[in-house]
């Protein structure tokens, strides 16, 4: 086994930069349904979706070192809006579509990609681009 290549095996979690954390929580947790994974702040939220962990950041605040006596993360971020993806099997996005209407979430698109399997994509409250998709996307189901 010395010469297979090393490689990660799974994503552990996924960040998305948002403007207002208060703002972001009632969208994640309120309308998406996800769970806290911890008690949030003013600079971050973490819920747990599936075996992975999302983590939403201020955008303003992750640019900052760490404070003196805090964990040593490096400080990370990006500008503009960001992408994600949930998996959904086909009745579930339309389960999905119909939620999102109901709250007043926009629907940006929906179709069917080459391969056959659908995504819809909506926004959340800071722009970042939220897709829900069939695992068949990736071939994957």
């Amino acid at each position: 086994m010395q010469n297979e290549q090393l490689k990660p095996k799974q994503i552990l979690e996924t960040a998305l930069y948002v403007r207002d954390i208060e703002e972001a929580v009632q969208f994640y947790r309120d309308i998406l349904g996800l769970e806290l994974a911890l008690p949030y702040n003013h600079r971050n939220a973490f819920f747990r979706c599936g075996e992975g962990v999302l983590l939403i950041f201020d955008a303003r605040e992750t640019v900052k070192p760490a404070p003196e006596g805090a964990l040593p993360v490096p400080s990370h971020g990006t500008t503009g809006a960001g992408h994600m993806c949930f998996a959904a099997s086909r009745e579930e996005i339309a389960r999905w579509k119909q939620h999102l209407e109901k709250h007043g979430i926009e629907v940006e698109r929906e179709f069917d990609w080459p391969n056959g399997a659908r995504s819809l994509y909506i926004r959340d409250p800071s722009g970042n681009s939220l897709e829900f998709a069939e695992p068949k996307l990736w071939n994957n189901g």
